[in-house]
């Protein structure tokens, strides 16, 4: 009864469908359409957990991530490993031998050593200071001959104060790539592209 029914209507879209074509060709898309609903799934019944299974579930992953907490803390502590600066175990047994005894210096040494450090003091703080005058003097000289030329010729005096790039001339070439090392052996091998190449 129901199949006989559809078929009918089948017959009639189709046959309405045939006189339509024929005066409009894009008639055949007006008539047939499909919805998302249509081709739905029914859907899936929810299981329903019990809530002691899902609070276990919780505490499970709960612990899991304090475990890892715990470990990450305990490794924190601990410096990762530089081989340059572990001290080789030949000097760690050599370490009595290598050790020089303490000399006890006697009393005219040390005031001989504290003299000569405050002569070096002196001296280092007298050429600074003169460097220090040099600088002055020069600085001074500069400014007084500026200002002399800007009082003879304004023009001379702008060209002047003009900063020179030619009086320290610097170029950097930087590298974007370095070359290859010849007869260079990989350590993960040499790679090889066999992927399909489709044209």
């Amino acid at each position: 009864m129901f199949l006989s029914r559809s078929s009918n209507r089948l017959w009639s879209c189709s046959h309405l469908l045939k006189y339509t074509l024929r005066a409009d060709p894009q008639a055949s898309t007006r008539f047939f359409n499909s919805t998302p609903v249509l081709m739905a799934e029914p859907l899936k019944k929810k299981k329903r957990l019990d809530p002691m299974v899902i609070k276990q579930r919780e505490e499970r992953r709960k612990r899991k991530i304090e475990k890892q907490i715990r470990r990450l803390e305990k490794n924190a502590r601990q410096l990762k490993p530089i081989d340059e600066l572990e001290v080789p175990f030949t000097l760690i047994d050599e370490k009595k031998e290598r050790t020089r005894p303490s000399v006890a210096l006697s009393a005219e040494v040390l005031e001989e050593r504290a003299l000569l450090q405050k002569e070096w003091a002196r001296y280092k703080g007298h050429q600074k200071l003169t460097y220090y005058q040099e600088i002055d003097r020069m600085v001074q000289a500069q400014t007084k001959a500026l200002d002399e030329l800007k009082l003879e010729s304004e023009e001379l005096y702008e060209a002047a104060i003009q900063p020179d790039a030619q009086i320290l001339p610097f170029k950097s070439r930087v590298l974007v790539s370095t070359p290859p090392i010849e007869n260079y052996e990989s350590p993960d091998g040499e790679y090889v592209d066999v992927s399909k190449k489709w044209i």
